[in-house]
Formats: structure tokens, C-alpha cells, sequence
């Protein structure tokens, strides 16, 4: 093996021939022989292999080769040498291997090899993007667990990052194409960290583009199975596709198809869902994706009877009022309990999709029916009114700091989830019922409004203090109202409210698909 002596010596055989450093196969031979010396030799050939690497293409593969040899070293400073020359391997057919080869040695724990790899792949990302690609899609379809999950991290917060240069059109679409070979096996945490690569892509941020991912979730969801509801992996995968189509429904992309299956196949079974996520209120979660999705329903097949599906699953958490004795006191024990932010979400759908076919409370309902529902709405009014003054009276006068203590701040939720019923009940108490208010769903940042949509919204945001609004809903901040039991009682200590645990990402790895561990050796 050559000593440093001999390693410098030839190296500058090599760097004095100039244009013929081709003929001098000899002493490059003699440098690829360093990675078999001691450390000092080793650092040598990490520098001086790649300086040549592009003179001697018949020496390739044993200078790749070479060079991952020191990739793989003892010496963490070699390691690191090795890695940082590596882009310099990547010319023409040999590109695709050499990011194949960073993709892999993504597994390192070292934080320094790390960086350094990441570094690595996004330089030769902007020599070739389709070749890296390659690469990375290469071991995310066939590499161990630990280099599949990297190299998908990799990709979800490194592309952002690249110049349009770089993400051309048919980069986009490459991407979009190795992306669905993956998704026919991922993981819930994978299927989430793939929607958000495809959703930040600019191809695919036009109506058709949004519809194309929504028609990739929905297959994903599995709509066109039966809904188990005693399954946790068949309810988490609802939820969890769910969770990704409602940012991407629009006007012109509708939810359609998600809200049919939901009312449909959902609903009928909303108390017999399970989940595996502690401190999950499994119902409301369904109920609020529900709501938000309803308001880009298109035209429906079956509305008539989804709207009927949805206002009977309404009057479930809508009691009639107590029956009284003849004293006039309540002849029962309790009183009704009444679950407003079950309710909120019931009735914003029932209004969403009421507003399709207008005259379902009228025409649609017998005449004890209706009279029925009105009962059940009044009463669910009265208490509500007595809620709303609980409320407004505990906040009045309270600003800055006082409003961000946990306790108002959930009389602030509670107040807006009260004055949404207030207005979308009114609106049904109309003769006949109107469907002409807009609100803003409780756990929703406040939208700007036309002047027209101003009075409705007052109703809405009355009593609220001003607070500034977020970017964008964070679930797992949502709580659940659960008000006294009780119409008028007048104790707000006894409100209830249970924080809910996220559900984002706590899978804890199970995947929908059968993957298994492919532990593999060396691929270089």
C-alpha cells in the first residue's frame, strides 16, 4: 500500500500532466490504494480520488467503490471527508448510483455525516434533479425502514427549497409518478408526509391539479369499500386521508364524494367508532371534517336521503324538553344534556347541504315531524340564550393577557360555538326555513366577509373579544363544550371541557399496507 510520500508524489504526476492526466492510469491507480493505508493515507485518497475521478472512466467503478470505503470508515473525520467529496462522482450514468449511495448513507446517526449527506444530495439535485430522484425513490421503494423514512423526510423539507430551475414541469411530474408507486404501501405518517411533498408542488396547484390529489386521497380512503367501524386501522384511514383532502376543496374541487361516503357510511355508525388514540373524541372528530367539508359539497346523487341521513343523526343530540308534573316541576330527574359542540357541526352540514334542496323541512317532512324539530330547536334556544349571557358576562371587560389564561380562553371557544347555533337556529325558525347566514365554524381563523354577510357575522362574533387570528386551524388545540347539565344553571365552574390529545402521527408506525421490514445490506 503507498505511504503519504508516495500518494503526493503521484499526485503530482497527475495534476502536472494537464490535458494528458489520461495517460497516467498508473499513478491513479496508485492514489485508489490509499483507502487501503492508515489515516493519514485515507485522507489523502478522499481528496485526491475525486480530483481525477472524471479523467479515468475505465477506472470508475473502482474509484466509486474506493471512495465508499472511506464512507464507511472507522475514522468520523474520514467518513465525513469521504461524504463531502462524493458529488464530484456524480457525472452522467453515474449520477443515479451516487445518489442511490447518499440515500443510503442517510441512516447515519452522526448529526455533522448528516448535514453533510443532505448537503450532498441537494448539490447533485441541482446537477441532475430527474437522475437524484432516482436515487431517493430507488431506496424509498426497496431500502431498509430507516433509509425509507429519511429519504421521504428529505424530500418533504428539502424540495420546498429548490429554485423553479430545478423543479421544472417534468421534474414535477416525475415526482407525482414515483410518488404513487409508493403510496400503493405506506404508512399513515408516510401517506401524510407524501400529501404534503404532492400539495406544494406547482404543477399540481391548479383546479386540476387539486382535483388530481383529491382523487388520490379519495383511493387512499378506500371510499368504495364498506365502512368498519369496529376496525381502528379502518377509522384512523378515513380520518387520516380525510384530514388531508379538507385543504384542498375549493369552489371548483368538491367534496362530493367524501361527504356522500360520510353520510352514507359514517353517520349510521358514529357510536360505534373506535380508535386507537387515547383521549380521542372519536365522534366529534368525524362531525367537525364533516362540517368543514360540507361546504364544498357539489351536486349530490342521493341528497335526499343523505340529508335525512344527517338530520335524524341531528335529533339524536337534540332532546325534546323535560316533560313537567303538574306542580309544572320537571317530572324527571335531570335535565337533558345538551352537547353544543356535537351540535354545531350537525347543524352548520344539515344548513350546508340544506341550502341544495331548500324545501326538505316543508315538503319534505310531515307536518308532525316539523313540529317536532321546532320543539327540539326552541328548547336547544332557550338554554342556549342562558349560555350565551354565562359567557358574555364572565368575559365582559376582560382584554389583553386575561383573555390568554386556559380558562377564558375556553369561554372564548365556548362563545363562539354558542352564537353559531344561535344564528344557523334562527335561520331554520324562518317561515319558510332560510339558509342565507354565514358563520365561521368555531375551531376555523375568522375569514374577511362581503358587506352583505356583515350582520349575520355579528351574530356570530358578538360578545367575542378581539383576538388576533391564527395562520390556519391547529386540531389538536380543538376542545370539546360540554356545558352543565341543566337549563339554567347558572354556575360556570361546572362547564367541562376535555382537551384533546393529537392524532396526527401518534400511529406509532403501523402501516395500512403490509410493510415489511427489508433489511438489506450494502447496495452500493
Amino acid at each position: 500500500m503507498p505511504s503519504v510520500e508516495e500518494l503526493y508524489r503521484n499526485y503530482g504526476i497527475l495534476a502536472d500532466a494537464t490535458e494528458q492526466v489520461g495517460q497516467h492510469k498508473e499513478a491513479y491507480q496508485v492514489i485508489l490504494d490509499g483507502v487501503k493505508g492508515g489515516t493519514k493515507e485515507k485522507r489523502l485518497a478522499a481528496q485526491f480520488i475525486p480530483k481525477f475521478f472524471k479523467h479515468f472512466p475505465e477506472l470508475a467503478d473502482s474509484a466509486i467503490n474506493a471512495q465508499l470505503d472511506l464512507c464507511e470508515d472507522e475514522d468520523v473525520s474520514i467518513r465525513r471527508q469521504a461524504i463531502k467529496e462524493l458529488p464530484q462522482f456524480a457525472t452522467g450514468e453515474n449520477l443515479p448510483r451516487v445518489a442511490d449511495i447518499l440515500t443510503q448513507l442517510l441512516q447515519t446517526d452522526d448529526s455533522a455525516e448528516f448535514n453533510l449527506v443532505n448537503n450532498a444530495l441537494l448539490s447533485i439535485f441541482k446537477m441532475d434533479a430527474k437522475g437524484t430522484l432516482g436515487g431517493l425513490f430507488s431506496q424509498i421503494l426497496q431500502g431498509e425502514d430507516i433509509v425509507r423514512e429519511r429519504a421521504i423526510k428529505f424530500l418533504s423539507t428539502k424540495l420546498k427549497t429548490l429554485p423553479d430551475e430545478v423543479l421544472t414541469k417534468e421534474v414535477e411530474e416525475l415526482i407525482l409518478t414515483e410518488s404513487k408507486k409508493v403510496l400503493e404501501d405506506v404508512t399513515g405518517e408516510e401517506f401524510v408526509l407524501f400529501m404534503k411533498i404532492l400539495s406544494g408542488l406547482k404543477s399540481l396547484q391548479t383546479v386540476s391539479g387539486r382535483q388530481q390529489l383529491v382523487e388520490l386521497v379519495a383511493e387512499q380512503a378506500d371510499l368504495e369499500q364498506t365502512f368498519n367501524p369496529s376496525d381502528p386501522d379502518c377509522v384512523d384511514r378515513l380520518l387520516q386521508c380525510t384530514r388531508q383532502a379538507v385543504p384542498l376543496f375549493s369552489k371548483n374541487v368538491h367534496s362530493t364524494r367524501f361527504v356522500t361516503y360520510f353520510c352514507e357510511q359514517v353517520l349510521p355508525n358514529l357510536s360505534s367508532l373506535t380508535t386507537p388514540v387515547e383521549g380521542l373524541d372519536i365522534q366529534l372528530e368525524v362531525l367537525k371534517l364533516l362540517a368543514e367539508m360540507s361546504s364544498f359539497c357539489g351536486d349530490m346523487e342521493k341528497l335526499e336521503t343523505n340529508l335525512r341521513k344527517l338530520f335524524d343523526k341531528l335529533l339524536e343530540y337534540m332532546p325534546l324538553p323535560p316533560e313537567e308534573a303538574e306542580n309544572g316541576e320537571n317530572a324527571g330527574n335531570e335535565e337533558p344534556k345538551l352537547q353544543f359542540s356535537y351540535v354545531e357541526c350537525l347543524l352548520y352540514s344539515f344548513h350546508q347541504l340544506g341550502r341544495k334542496l331548500p324545501d326538505f323541512l316543508t315538503a319534505k317532512l310531515n307536518a308532525e315531524k316539523l313540529k317536532d324539530f321546532k320543539i327540539r330547536l326552541q328548547y336547544f334556544a332557550r338554554g342556549l340564550q342562558v349560555y350565551i349571557r354565562q359567557l358574555r358576562l364572565a368575559l365582559q371587560g376582560k382584554t389583553g393577557e386575561a383573555l390568554k389564561t386556559e380558562e377564558n380562553k375556553i369561554k372564548v371557544v365556548a362563545l363562539k360555538i354558542t352564537n353559531n347555533i344561535n344564528v344557523l337556529i334562527k335561520d331554520l325558525f324562518h317561515i319558510p326555513p332560510s339558509y342565507k347566514s354565514t358563520v365561521t365554524l368555531s375551531w376555523k381563523p375568522v375569514q374577511k366577509v362581503e358587506i352583505g354577510q356583515k350582520r349575520a357575522n355579528e351574530d356570530t362574533t358578538s360578545g367575542s373579544p378581539p383576538k388576533k387570528s391564527p395562520a390556519g386551524p391547529k386540531r389538536d388545540a380543538r376542545q370539546i363544550y360540554n356545558p352543565p347539565s341543566g337549563k339554567y344553571s347558572s354556575n360556570l365552574g361546572n362547564f367541562n371541557y376535555e382537551q384533546r390529545g393529537a392524532f396526527r402521527g401518534s400511529r406509532g408506525g403501523r402501516g395500512w399496507g403490509a410493510r415489511g421490514n427489508r433489511s438489506r445490506g450494502r447496495l452500493y
